[in-house]
């Protein structure tokens, strides 16, 4: 709770410790495209707030996607406001996207919607997402939503019309796309498990507490063939289930190409796992 707060008191100064370095930076811009970026920027920031005041999925992936496309403002501000602008800026600005887009955040989003009794946790984001095309898909985001606008405001009707229409969609495809890594969850429920993952079940699958041999943590980099591993090449935060008895889950192979895969053996990769693991053994799970 105190992670949370901490967000939203570093985001809500955002206008006092980076606005002096944007003012500075689109000073010799032309008026038109000066305001709308000052629109456009007020609008991120506020978005961001309400997404971190009422925490949602759809309130992650917008966070995912405005944190560091904010930050990335603010680098490219730096060289156009005095030193002490630029530190603040760059201080501030970082400390909120890292607040941002920290564990206890992603974890209250996760649970805003959750069910009764149940406590979710986040699945991380795969590893080889991570590593190049997930940043690649905001940087998208965020040129494809501003670029055609500014351009237009800029007067040059042509080049903006142009990126807007092809930007604008792009943006609004890769939100969509990217949307889906803030739905993956590991659940605890009152009937034991269910793992809730977009990317590679068809649908949510419920394991009986019953069934559950062991629920442990592991760093294993290799599973055994009849195992299924649903990390997506992601070690950090990974926790093995064994089951009694085979489970069968609707395992994606591609968008539209799906098979029926039975196991006693998963893999999955929690953010906060230690904490996953505990709690599980609160619900007298064998962990």
């Amino acid at each position: 709770m105190i992670s949370q707060w901490c967000a939203r008191v570093v985001w809500a100064l955002l206008p006092v410790t980076a606005g002096t370095a944007f003012s500075d930076a689109t000073v010799t811009w032309s008026t038109a495209p000066a305001r709308l970026a000052a629109v456009l920027l007020w609008l991120a920031w506020a978005a961001g707030l309400v997404a971190l005041f009422a925490p949602r999925p759809w309130g992650l992936t917008l966070l995912r996607i405005v944190a560091p496309c904010g930050f990335a403002c603010i680098l490219l501000s730096v060289s156009s406001t005095t030193t002490g602008s630029a530190a603040l800026a760059f201080a501030g600005g970082g400390i909120a996207a890292v607040l941002a887009l920290s564990a206890p955040v992603a974890a209250s989003t996760a649970n805003a919607l959750a069910y009764g009794d149940e406590q979710r946790f986040l699945l991380r984001i795969p590893m080889p997402l991570l590593l190049g095309p997930l940043p690649l898909a905001v940087l998208l985001a965020g040129l494809g939503a501003t670029t055609g606008p500014l351009l237009l405001a800029d007067g040059r009707y042509a080049l903006g019309a142009i990126a807007t229409v092809v930007g604008v969609p792009v943006a609004i495809l890769v939100v969509r796309a990217v949307h889906p890594m803030s739905s993956r969850w590991f659940v605890l429920v009152p009937a034991g498990v269910a793992i809730a993952d977009p990317l590679t079940l068809t649908e949510p699958v419920l394991v009986r507490r019953e069934l559950i041999v062991s629920l442990r943590r592991t760093a294993d980099t290799a599973m055994p063939k009849s195992a299924l591993d649903l990390r997506l090449n992601t070690l950090a935060g990974g926790l093995r289930i064994e089951l009694s008895e085979p489970v069968e889950f609707g395992r994606r192979r591609g968008r539209a190409n799906a098979e029926i895969v039975g196991t006693q053996l998963l893999a999955v990769a929690v953010v906060r796992a230690d904490r996953a693991v505990e709690s599980a053994r609160t619900r007298r799970i064998n962990a």
